[in-house]
């Protein structure tokens, strides 16, 4: 046990744990808390140094837990499969932090609140990805299905599988949610399609179409907002 050692006396690697126990993580610096998570080094590096190749990769930042795939980060010299499995798990385990913590505050009424709920979710994406978010009559959340994966088009989205899960909830309003993952979230001519197509046959169905909202790079485009609802 190195418990009566000194921060200085400590080796490299153990460093960020005492610097934790003694002023909390949030003293932590990026690199130390994914040391942190990859606990020991090999082949004479520190995990430090493992932990800084990571954030020196793409986007210089934690992000680079969300685009590194396993391949990727199996490809840095010292991490293993074992290592990149946990860093993949702790990069999901921030989305679905983000995305309860925000559950509390979504509003129907309120298009920033429901973007700020999915926008962990979506904006990493690589595809773009069309969710069915469901409200009740009270405007709460019942829930979301995904609807398709890949490009949102007119001729793909189906308003019959749309409606049947809508139905499946006993939503009364629906929402459209997907991602743009070149991170702008202005809408193409697809979007629009998309969108009145399936507002016309919920208006026929007596379920509402509330709003589609794009998400891009911690932005959004919500057609409410713009009036482009009709």
């Amino acid at each position: 046990m190195n418990n009566h050692l000194t921060v200085k006396e400590l080796p490299e690697s153990e460093k960020p744990y005492e610097k934790c126990l003694r002023y909390g993580a949030q003293h932590l610096s990026d690199a130390e808390l994914l040391a942190v998570i990859i606990r020991t080094g090999t082949c004479g590096r520190q995990s430090v140094d493992l932990a800084k190749d990571i954030l020196n990769c793409k986007e210089k930042s934690l992000i680079n837990l969300h685009y590194l795939s396993i391949k990727e980060l199996t490809a840095i010299s010292g991490i293993g499969a074992v290592k990149a499995v946990q860093l993949k798990c702790v990069a999901e385990i921030t989305k679905r932090m983000a995305k309860a913590v925000r559950r509390q505050g979504v509003s129907l009424r309120d298009a920033s609140s429901v973007a700020a709920y999915y926008m962990e979710e979506l904006r990493h994406e690589d595809r773009e990805k069309l969710l069915l978010c469901m409200f009740d009559s009270q405007c709460v959340l019942l829930g979301e299905e995904i609807i398709s994966v890949g490009t949102v088009n007119a001729s793909i989205v189906s308003p019959r599988e749309i409606f049947q899960k809508a139905f499946s909830y006993q939503a009364v309003h629906i929402i459209l949610m997907h991602n743009h993952p070149s991170g702008m979230p202005e809408p193409s001519v697809q979007d629009k399609l998309v969108t009145k197509r399936i507002r016309e046959c919920g208006s026929l169905m007596g379920i509402h179409l509330s709003d589609h909202i794009i998400i891009g790079d911690n932005k959004y485009f919500s057609f409410k907002e713009e009036n482009l609802l009709g």
